[in-house]
């Protein structure tokens, strides 16, 4: 993750805030995804209030390839594929790449060593079984979901609340490295990262009702769980740390959704 977002540093990096609320989501949306979006120049860490709403898009997309695949007579296993394809289309796999980097970072022998292993453009065992279990799990928690207005609810709030989760950690742990994605995306201040808290939580409740209790809690702890590890080994969060919370709480929030049905 952080390899393939230097692009993106150089144009959302720097101190400035990102402006108002249309430049906010562009800098989120082109931090996030791999779409096409002109952002000005702008610290991310100033945007992060937006990064629910890329969430609700990159969710709406994935419900919709789910049930475009259900539409054209797919069984429910292969319209989540499709529907993970979708996603993975949108964002360009960046934050299974930032999950991969980090499992592999685990066998390092130190926080140095474990940072110049994430930052290698190779996949160890680790990465390779990481996105395995990441993908396996999304894909059986929308099959066992299987209606397709029921698993567009359930991608909307996971892809909400996983990017939602992603400023806490920005602001509570130190960066692990004076350079990379993290130094550059600026540090988040507590009022923009209430607002994709409160706006995570809100959005969620709307689009999954009652299953989104559950859900809020299996988010919090899975990116808690990610967040100490990340302190304890690295010392810090960087770029592909952020990427490795999105993908724990997103998997977290699908099966408790997917337990609830």
């Amino acid at each position: 993750m952080e390899n393939r977002m230097r692009d993106e540093q150089d144009t959302t990096g720097g101190g400035r805030e990102s402006g108002g609320g249309a430049a906010s989501l562009r800098v989120a949306a082109m931090f996030l995804t791999r779409l096409p979006v002109r952002a000005p120049h702008a610290a991310v860490g100033g945007a992060v209030g937006a990064f629910p709403l890329v969430g609700l898009l990159v969710g709406s997309l994935g419900g919709a390839g789910f049930a475009l695949a259900a539409a054209a007579g797919l069984p429910p296993l292969a319209s989540a594929l499709a529907a993970l394809a979708a996603t993975v289309l949108v964002t360009g796999a960046l934050h299974e790449d930032g999950l991969a980097d980090c499992a592999d970072g685990l066998a390092g022998k130190g926080a140095e060593d474990s940072i110049r292993i994430m930052r290698d453009s190779h996949i160890g065992a680790y990465g390779v079984l990481a996105l395995l279990f990441s993908v396996g799990l999304r894909i059986a928690a929308l099959a066992a979901i299987a209606e397709p207005g029921a698993a567009l609810r359930a991608l909307v709030a996971a892809a909400i609340l996983s990017r939602a989760a992603m400023p806490p950690v920005m602001l509570v742990l130190p960066r692990a490295s004076a350079d990379g994605l993290a130094a550059s995306a600026g540090t988040p201040g507590r009022g923009g990262v209430a607002v994709a808290v409160a706006g995570g939580l809100l959005l969620a409740v709307v689009f999954a009702g009652p299953p989104a209790v559950p859900a809020i809690l299996v988010a919090a702890l899975a990116a808690s769980a990610v967040a100490m590890l990340a302190r304890r080994r690295l010392g810090g969060y960087t770029g592909d740390v952020l990427g490795a919370v999105q993908q724990a709480v997103e998997t977290a929030v699908l099966l408790a959704i997917a337990a609830t049905v």
